[in-house]
């Protein structure tokens, strides 16, 4: 009884630090994303460069900030906040694979 409540415990725990797997953006698809005290929205647009990619952030204290980049097959653009001193930031990753946009929140690496 006492290992299976240990195994269940430790499996709740590796699920709650487990990376959330990648969501897909579609075109002109706007989705909403927040990063430390800001918030907002995501999208692209299919051009003859490559998909632009359009983030706009904000929080409730600052001016908006606004990212434009355009990806082409395997780029990727990573969006990080800074947090606490001895804490790793909260980062997300935007990243073109063939046809595809991917939204994710990549592990952050401790800091020693």
């Amino acid at each position: 009884m006492i290992l299976r409540s240990t195994l269940l415990a430790a499996g709740l725990a590796l699920a709650a630090t487990a990376p959330a797997p990648a969501q897909e953006l579609r075109p002109v698809e706007a989705r909403s994303i927040a990063l430390g005290e800001a918030a907002g929205i995501a999208y692209y647009t299919v051009e003859p460069e490559g998909y632009r990619l359009v983030v706009t952030l904000a929080s409730p204290d600052a001016t908006p900030l606004r990212l434009e980049t355009r990806l082409v097959p395997g780029q990727s653009v990573l969006l990080s906040a800074p947090r606490a001193a001895d804490a790793a930031p909260e980062q997300i990753e935007i990243s073109r694979r063939d046809d595809t946009v991917l939204v994710r929140h990549p592990t952050p690496v401790a800091i020693n």
